[in-house]
This record gives structure tokens, C-alpha cells and sequence, in this order.
């Protein structure tokens, strides 16, 4: 198997592994030259582009910052997730720094390829060692320090070059369906606005009911006796906020619990087109999981839910429950939901309270209907752009590369 060394021994001598610089508003000025890359703009392996902050020439050379370089690897010390790393794509030297919570990472090393690193960093091995070394409990973070000391994987370069080729093929495949997936989801989007407008702000004059008035059960599930204990391999299916994400439901990492802990809990035996919405979860990231609804659409009674999922049942002769999630789930009663939620500075939860209160337009059934219809075709052509089977793939590729069994 290959050579595993650590972070700080790739780098040549004129590399670097630093922090990026400590820049306060004072120091900014959006009228300045140099760009203040940010959190915001380090995706998962690709750049994101989104900050727009600046800072002039002059402000950088007083404060000694670190000028970005094209292929310069950038890591994010902070959520979400911690450690995602992303390469550097601009090609100015001397007009873009980065602020402290970003690692650059710059080997200068010709036996070192920065899109290997690229992927291994963003890998599923990679998190693993990096969730002991993280700490603080509001502001969740690692040190560089943590960092440069965690080993890696380095076969010969030609290796390399023929893993990322590979890898960069199957990633380019993946955002290319994301990109799709996303297409569909702001054309659901559009037609709901088109059709009904604010969901919160109500611009169109619906007729709005307070959520518990339309339903016959908004509960929260439980958690059994034992915990995890009472899990068995095979049963009762038994949700967990991490199966609950927006408009699915994903079984990957899916519980059971035995008919007889599923009898003690019938009040929250699952029936079909039952909605699931989560209960806690962080606000200051995109996919929180605070406040995710999905549609369940198995048999009834076959599943059950833990204590930090919501059970909401409709009535249908008021509201079709594909519409009431896709209102759950749009950007603005996103919003809605992290104004009204309850906790500490970023960690936060829903009451069952803040749950019936939710304010729900209620135009006629026959146009909720019709809506429904059309998200029907929607995600039936976003089923057929694979986007989990190219994950799927990319995932599977990762793995086995940093095995060594994809190359030789």
C-alpha cells in the first residue's frame, strides 16, 4: 500500500500551510482592489464564488496579508462541513487573501498533485480524521495546527494524476446532475410563486388557517427505552432527523425497531402521506437540519419516529399534504421557521407549539391539486437525471481510490 505521511511534510521549501489572515470590518473598504476570499465561497471540492468583500492594496501590505495563488488548496476550518477544501482557480497574483478560518495549503511540491489532495481532503477517509480533532461547541472548529499533523495517502505521483483525471471526470459528471437536479427545483418554484405567490407574506389574499386548525395529529415521535439499544437489524423502519431532508426521505442510514417497541409507540405509527419535519438542528448552514420536511409514502403502520421528528397528519378534505410540504420546504418559510425556532446562537428548536401556529395559505383545493400534478412531472424528470446514482458513483470511485484499487 502507499506511503502515508503527514500534512506539513508535502510542503517543498517554499511551500506553505498558514492560516489565512485576521481582516476585521475596519480593515475592509468595498471600494478596494484586493478581494477578501471568504467561508462562503469554499465549496466541496469546487470554488464557489460567492462573497464580495474587498479590502484596498494599501490595508493588505500594513496588515502583511498572504496573497492567494492559482492552485493554492483552500480549506475551511469552519462548518459546513469543517474541512471541506476547494482549488484556488484565479489566475491574478497579488489581488486576492483569504481571511483566518481558511487554511492554504500551497505544497510547491512536483511529487504532489493539488487535485489529488483536492479529493482526498474532501473525502469520506479524510472527515473521519477529522471529527476527533475538532472542537469548541457554539463555533465549531479545527485548528491548522490539528490539521497539519493528520496523515495521508501519497502514491507515486503518476498515481495521482491518474486518480484525480478519473476523479475530476466523475465529479464534473455529479454537478452536472446537481446542476439539473436544480434546474427542476427552481421550476417547482417558479410555478408555486406563479401560482399562489408569498407563501408568508400572502400577497394573493389566500384564506390563511393556523396549521393545527387543518390537521388531526401534530406530535413529536419518541425516543424508546434503551436508546439505540433496542435497534435491530431488520422490522419496523424508524426515522431519525437524518432521514428527514428536504421533499425526501433518505433510508441509507435508515433504523428498526421490533414490533413490540412499535406496539408501545402507536400513537406515532407512521400512515401514508404523513409529513415528517424535523425538529432541531443548526440555522447558520445550508442544509440544516432544523426544519426539514419530507412526505412519507410507505404503507401504514410500518414505520415509526424519534423524539426529534414531528409527525404532522392533514386533514385532506382541507389541504393535500403535497402541497402543505412543498410550502414546508420553500425558501421562504425557511426563513419563517428559523425566525420562530427557540435555542442558543446557532443551535436552535422547533416546539410543537411554533408547529401549530405556522400560518398556511389555503387557496381551493382544485388549484392545490393541480399544483400537485405538476410537481408529479417535475420529479419525475428529476428522477430520471440520476443524480444519486452519478453520487453514487463518485463516491464509490472515491473510496476506492484512496483503497488503491481504482489505479496501478
Amino acid at each position: 500500500m502507499w506511503e502515508k505521511v503527514k500534512f506539513k511534510s508535502i510542503l517543498s521549501r517554499d511551500g506553505i500551510f498558514i492560516d489565512g489572515d485576521w481582516i476585521e470590518s475596519k480593515d475592509q473598504d468595498q471600494n478596494g482592489e484586493i478581494r477578501l476570499i471568504q467561508l462562503a465561497d469554499i465549496g466541496v471540492g469546487h470554488f464557489i464564488d460567492k462573497s464580495s468583500r474587498f479590502m484596498t492594496k494599501e490595508k493588505s501590505v500594513d496588515l502583511r496579508c498572504t496573497y492567494l495563488k492559482k492552485d493554492d488548496i483552500l480549506i475551511a476550518r469552519m462548518p459546513d462541513p469543517i474541512g471541506r477544501c476547494c482549488v484556488f482557480p484565479f489566475e491574478e497574483d497579488n489581488k486576492y487573501v483569504t481571511v483566518v478560518d481558511i487554511a492554504i495549503l500551497r505544497p510547491n511540491n512536483k511529487n504532489v498533485s493539488t487535485r489529488f489532495l483536492q479529493h482526498y481532503i474532501n473525502s469520506e477517509d479524510f472527515q473521519l480524521k477529522i471529527a476527533p480533532n475538532i472542537t469548541g461547541t457554539t463555533r465549531q472548529r479545527i485548528s491548522r495546527g490539528k490539521l497539519e499533523n493528520l496523515e495521508i495517502p501519497l502514491p507515486p505521483f503518476p498515481i495521482q494524476e491518474k486518480i484525480a483525471t478519473i476523479l475530476d471526470k466523475a465529479d464534473e459528471l455529479r454537478r452536472k446532475d446537481k446542476e439539473l437536479q436544480s434546474k427542476y427545483d427552481e421550476l417547482a418554484q417558479a410555478i408555486f410563486i406563479d401560482m399562489f405567490g408569498d407563501p408568508v407574506r400572502n400577497e394573493k389574499g389566500w384564506e390563511v388557517k393556523k396549521l393545527e386548525e387543518l390537521c388531526s395529529k401534530i406530535l413529536s415521535g419518541n425516543t424508546p427505552k434503551g436508546g439505540s439499544e433496542v435497534y435491530v437489524e431488520s422490522g419496523i423502519k424508524f426515522f431519525r432527523s437524518q432521514n428527514v431532508w428536504k421533499n425526501r426521505l433518505d433510508l441509507d442510514d435508515i433504523a428498526y425497531i421490533d414490533e413490540a417497541t412499535h406496539k408501545k409507540m402507536k400513537n406515532t405509527s407512521l400512515k401514508n402521506k404523513d409529513i415528517l419535519i424535523t425538529k432541531t438542528g443548526r440555522i447558520n448552514t445550508e442544509n440544516s437540519s432544523l426544519g426539514r420536511a419530507a412526505l412519507y409514502n410507505g404503507e401504514n403502520d410500518s414505520a415509526n419516529l424519534n423524539g426529534h421528528v414531528y409527525l404532522i397528519r392533514v386533514y385532506s378534505k382541507f389541504i393535500i399534504p403535497e402541497f402543505l410540504v412543498f410550502i414546508l420546504t420553500t425558501i421562504q418559510y425557511r426563513d419563517h421557521i428559523r425566525s420562530v425556532c427557540v435555542g442558543g446562537i446557532d443551535k436552535r428548536q422547533l416546539n410543537k407549539e411554533h408547529i401549530q401556529d405556522f400560518p398556511i395559505i389555503l387557496p381551493p383545493l382544485h388549484l392545490q391539486q393541480s399544483f400537485a400534478r405538476k410537481i408529479e412531472l417535475i420529479n419525475q424528470l428529476k428522477a430520471q437525471a440520476n443524480a444519486e446514482k452519478s453520487e453514487e458513483l463518485f463516491q464509490s470511485l472515491l473510496q476506492k481510490a484512496f483503497k488503491g484499487e481504482l489505479v496501478s
